[in-house]
């Protein structure tokens, strides 16, 4: 499958999560994806300018297009790991690894500051929640590592050839 032909299907599959998707079909939507990203930003930059406070451009199309193609996106890759034969949903153990660790940091903080206002010395409780709350995000940090790869992995591994419990092999 071809650049144009990629991004027809992937675009004509919106919010398709059943079925499989090529490798092919899905890198070159990937493809697309940065490409028209890097247009987007550049544009945004020569029409909107940047902003004279933080020096940043001031993006508008960039996040626009992104959101519009998050769900096609998500759909391919969804796609792509049933035509290797697994479960789409593996797709999202990136994303649930980020929210279950905002959700600890968050309560972490919350149980720290409540013992922190009971306790005689504050001060004593500060080590202990350094020490926790950097072991903590560190052990997620690699966490996140070892899943972002893996999931690289598994999106490059080739087609099973034949019939899979996720519809026969794309033609």
């Amino acid at each position: 499958m071809g650049f144009t032909q990629a991004v027809k299907t992937c675009l004509g599959k919106y919010a398709v999560f059943a079925g499989r998707a090529q490798r092919s079909e899905y890198w070159w939507f990937v493809l697309f994806v940065i490409l028209v990203g890097i247009v987007l930003a550049l544009l945004d930059t020569a029409i909107f300018g940047v902003d004279p406070e933080t020096g940043e451009p001031v993006d508008v199309l960039n996040p626009l297009f992104h959101l519009a193609v998050l769900l096609p996106m998500l759909a391919a890759g969804w796609r792509r790991l049933h035509d290797t034969g697994r479960p789409g949903w593996y797709l999202l153990l990136p994303m649930a690894l980020s929210v279950v660790s905002m959700f600890i940091l968050f309560t972490g903080v919350a149980v720290f500051s409540v013992l922190e206002s009971g306790a005689d010395d504050p001060e004593a409780l500060r080590g202990p929640a350094e020490f926790l709350g950097l072991t903590g995000v560190f052990v997620v940090l690699v966490l996140q590592l070892v899943l972002t790869v893996l999931m690289i992995w598994w999106l490059t591994r080739p087609s099973e050839e034949e019939a899979n419990k996720y519809g026969p092999p794309v033609a």
